[in-house]
């Protein structure tokens, strides 16, 4: 038997298991990529349309976002971009990011997260080697990273981009899905839980993120050597649809190829069910919390509600302190106020876009912190607390209660970094209180995304995982409804889109109400059901 025997098999069990998961990646990304072209092609008609754009992409902002603007020439040059560029400019990092993330999500599930749930103890019973779990996970990532970009290129070629830049710009996104997936592949290697494989995988693609968007406001012409660090930056240097360069597709491949040979390497120096960074020792006896439902989750949530708060907390001071850019931008670009998105004042259109934003962000942890509850159901865990005399209602609603909480802190810390990063780059504190007023508007939103949430965990626990549609809606309304011509009645399923963008335009007392009626309406629906039903397993 050598280390490989049965990776096969284990391959064909993941694509089985998978089969849905990689359908709704490969639709999304169709229809993202199919419905861009043509929308393009109507907000930039002509070439000054599109140099007009190619300029804006300059912003340090809008560099931040989507990286260098390839194919228009040093500023001030009038020379037309292309719609395949400006195309790349407006979904290139958006995509580059969500194959990254779909990358490491099915790694860890496959790994570690098969470790967890014991299947890959009963896979090693059989004849399989100790490397094979491993490089069925990469054969996997291999095979869905290749299915989206087949289908990437093939909706750009289908809306009349040219061959070749379109094939390029869907090797990028090849290429960047192989390198993060082999590096979530080390990190359940090393993390003993595949929640924590997953948050140092998510952490590792966050940092080379952020030393992509450092380097690339450096140097947005053609990144400085911090940009050089990142994958991502490696996939936007091969500059589709502009001046085509293939080698740096050689480059997202070695670091694949070795990170998946150090994760062979390390899986065979550690036992089955154990990662190689040593466990943090607990106490010897439980607090007194720990026996109340809310101190429960409270323990069980705290690491995810601290991370997002953190993350979220400097996002927006990043964000804010771009504000200074554009007032120094805006005299040679007036087009630029378009592009924000607002009728009022171009700072208050930037402050409430990026509100917008981390209110996005903040409906993600929403979710994730609800549907945590739906897997400790799965794995028979809350049965303990119900055997206690918690109760159904009680488990849930303390669950409910800390989620609350912690969106609620996630929201407020988001609105503080903006608004310190706003005012400092200003230097006028009235920014401060203006724009944490403007982000905690969306807290109505967010509350009816996690009542939504936890009415499915109530009442469709198995569907429960649907609720991330809703997310990524929002952020499709959020980032794109402009470009898309998205229409009011669709955007508006999006409670975000709902909201109005503050301080742009004025609060809506109406619109905050029934959001927040519809969140504790949802959340009695939730508590209902799950008081109704009986616990289900995985």
């Amino acid at each position: 038997m050598t280390p490989l025997t049965g990776t096969l098999r284990l391959l064909g069990w993941g694509l089985r298991r998978d089969r849905l998961r990689i359908g709704m990646w490969c639709l999304g990304v169709g229809l993202t990529a199919g419905a861009t072209v043509p929308a393009v092609r109507d907000a930039y008609p002509d070439a000054a349309a599109r140099i007009a754009r190619a300029e804006i992409s300059r912003m340090p902002g809008t560099v931040v976002m989507t990286g260098p603007f390839f194919g228009a020439g040093p500023s001030g040059s009038a020379h037309d971009p292309g719609v395949g560029a400006v195309v790349v400019s407006e979904i290139g990092m958006f995509l580059l990011v969500a194959v990254a993330i779909m990358s490491i999500l099915a790694a860890v599930r496959h790994t570690r997260g098969d470790e967890e749930a014991g299947r890959t103890e009963l896979v090693r019973a059989l004849p399989t080697g100790r490397a094979a779990p491993a490089s069925a996970a990469m054969l996997l990532v291999v095979l869905m990273n290749a299915l989206v970009a087949a289908v990437v290129a093939g909706c750009l070629v289908a809306t009349g981009l040219d061959l070749a830049g379109s094939l390029a710009f869907g090797a990028s996104c090849l290429v960047t899905g192989l390198a993060f997936g082999a590096l979530a592949l080390c990190a359940a290697q090393l993390a003993e839980h595949s929640r924590s494989a997953g948050g140092l995988a998510m952490a590792v693609l966050g940092a080379l993120f952020l030393a992509r968007a450092v380097g690339d406001v450096d140097d947005p012409d053609g990144g400085s050597w911090l940009s050089w660090l990142s994958p991502i930056a490696w996939a936007q240097q091969i500059r589709a649809f502009a001046d085509l360069r293939w080698w740096p597709l050689g480059l997202g491949l070695g670091l694949a190829v070795l990170a998946l040979v150090v994760a062979w390497l390390l899986a065979g120096r550690r036992d089955l069910g154990e990662g190689l960074l040593p466990a943090r020792r607990g106490r010897a006896s439980a607090p007194a919390g720990l026996v109340s439902p809310a101190g429960m989750a409270l323990r069980l949530l705290r690491p995810s509600i601290i991370a997002w708060t953190i993350a979220l907390l400097v996002l927006g001071v990043v964000f804010g302190s771009l504000a200074g850019a554009i007032e120094d931008l805006v005299a040679e670009t007036p087009e630029i106020a378009t592009w924000l998105g607002g009728s009022g004042a171009l700072l208050d259109s930037f402050g409430g876009l990026i509100a917008a934003y981390l209110a996005a962000g903040v409906t993600a942890l929403a979710v994730h912190l609800v549907l945590r509850l739906r897997e400790e159901e799965s794995a028979g865990r809350i049965e303990h607390q119900i055997a206690m005399g918690a109760g159904r209602i009680g488990v849930m609603g303390g669950w409910l209660a800390v989620s609350a909480v912690g969106v609620t802190l996630a929201l407020l810390a988001s609105a503080v970094g903006l608004g310190i990063g706003t005012a400092s780059a200003l230097d006028d504190r009235a920014w401060l209180w203006r724009l944490i007023g403007a982000t905690l508007g969306y807290l109505p939103a967010v509350l009816a995304v996690l009542g939504l949430a936890v009415a499915l965990v109530g009442w469709a626990p198995r569907a429960a995982k649907a609720a991330w549609i809703l997310v990524g809606w929002i952020a499709v309304v959020v980032f794109f409804e402009d470009l898309l011509g998205i229409p009011d009645a669709v955007a508006d399923i999006s409670p975000v889109a709902l909201t109005p963008t503050a301080p742009a335009e004025d609060a809506s007392v109406m619109v905050l109400v029934c959001l927040t009626a519809a969140a504790a309406v949802l959340s009695g629906i939730g508590l209902w059901g799950m008081r109704r039903r009986d616990l289900t397993g995985a």
